[in-house]
C-alpha cells in the first residue's frame, strides 16, 4: 500500500514538473515571433517534427528494437494520440484567431479537466472523489481568475467559432490524455511519445503547407524552436507519460493547470507584466487544487 501511494505521488511529481516546462513554451514563441514571421501552425509543426527524431532515437538507445513492437489493438490509441494533439493545436490557434489569446487559453484550460473527468468515468470507470471535485473546482477557478475574463484580445472573429473551437481544442486534449491513460502501463513512455508526435507531425504538415509554412528562421530563432521540440515536448511528454501510468486520468488534467500558473510567473519576471488581485488568488487556488490532490493519493 505504503509503495503505491509513493508511485502515484512520484507520477503526480513528474506530471506536475512537465506541466512546469510546458509553461515555458510562451516565452520563447514570443521569442520567435519578435524575431521572424513565423505563424502558429509552422511553429507547432516544427515543435513535432523536431521532438520526434529525439524521441525516436532516445527509445532505441534505451529499448532498442522493443520501440516498434506495439500490440495491433493498441495502435489505435497511439494514433489517436497524435491525432489528437494535432487537432488541440490546430483548434487552439485558431480560436485564437477567432476570439484572442486570453478567452481561447480560458475556455480551454478550464473545460479540459471537465471533459476529462466526465469522459474518463464513462470510458475508464475511474471514481470521482470528494477531493479531486474540490480540486477541480479550485483548479477551474484559479485559472479563470490567472488567465483573465477579458472575451476579446485584439481579435475581430466569430465569437460562436471561436467557443467552438476552443471547446475542441479542450476536448482533443482530454483524449490525448485518456488514450495515454490507457496504454502507458503496457508500453514504454517513448514508444508512446514517438509514435503520437510522428503522426501529430504528419498530420500538421499539410496544415502547415496550406498556410505558409515558414522554414526561414535565424539562429537564435531555430534555438528557440529545438528548445521548443526538445525541452517542452520530448521531454516533458516523456515525463508525463511515466507519470501516468501511477495517476488517473482526472488527477493528471488537474495537475498539468500548472502551466498557466508557471507562464504567468514568468511573464511577471521577465516582461514585467503585473499580477493583479485576481491573478494572486488564481494562483494561491492552483496551489491548493495541486494539495489537495496530493492529499487525495494519501487518503
Amino acid at each position: 500500500m505504503q509503495k503505491n501511494v509513493e508511485a502515484q505521488a512520484m507520477g503526480l511529481g513528474l506530471i506536475l514538473l512537465a506541466a512546469v516546462l510546458w509553461g515555458t513554451v510562451g516565452v520563447f514563441v514570443q521569442s520567435i515571433y519578435q524575431m521572424t514571421a513565423a505563424n502558429p501552425l509552422s511553429i507547432g509543426f516544427f515543435r513535432l517534427a523536431l521532438a520526434t527524431p529525439v524521441l525516436c532515437g532516445a527509445g532505441w538507445v534505451t529499448i532498442g528494437r522493443q520501440m516498434w513492437r506495439i500490440e495491433r489493438r493498441d495502435w489505435k490509441f497511439l494514433l489517436m494520440i497524435g491525432a489528437m494533439t494535432a487537432l488541440y493545436q490546430v483548434c487552439y490557434f485558431g480560436a485564437i484567431a477567432q476570439i484572442g489569446v486570453a478567452a481561447a487559453t480560458l475556455i480551454t484550460l478550464c473545460t479540459a479537466p471537465v471533459w476529462v473527468a466526465l469522459l474518463s468515468v464513462g470510458l475508464l470507470g475511474e471514481k470521482l472523489t470528494r477531493n479531486l471535485v474540490v480540486s477541480g473546482g479550485c483548479a477551474v477557478v484559479g485559472t479563470l481568475f490567472l488567465v483573465g475574463v477579458q472575451p476579446q484580445d485584439g481579435a475581430h472573429g466569430h465569437l460562436g467559432w471561436g467557443v467552438l473551437l476552443a471547446t475542441g481544442s479542450a476536448i482533443g486534449y482530454a483524449l490525448v490524455t485518456l488514450c495515454s491513460r490507457r496504454v502507458a502501463k503496457r508500453y514504454h513512455p517513448l514508444q508512446c511519445a514517438a509514435i503520437g508526435f510522428g503522426t501529430g507531425a504528419l498530420i500538421l504538415l499539410p496544415c502547415a503547407l496550406g498556410s505558409n509554412l515558414v522554414v526561414q528562421y535565424p539562429l537564435a530563432g531555430w534555438l528557440c524552436l529545438f528548445y521548443l521540440g526538445i525541452i517542452p515536448t520530448a521531454l516533458a511528454y516523456w515525463l508525463y507519460f511515466i507519470g501516468m501510468r501511477h495517476t488517473l486520468a482526472t488527477t493528471a488534467s488537474i495537475a498539468t493547470l500548472l502551466e498557466p500558473l508557471t507562464a504567468t510567473l514568468l511573464a511577471w519576471s521577465l516582461f514585467g507584466e503585473r499580477l493583479g488581485a485576481l491573478s494572486l488568488m488564481g494562483a494561491g487556488l492552483l496551489l491548493a487544487a495541486i494539495g489537495l490532490l496530493y492529499q487525495d493519493l494519501r487518503n
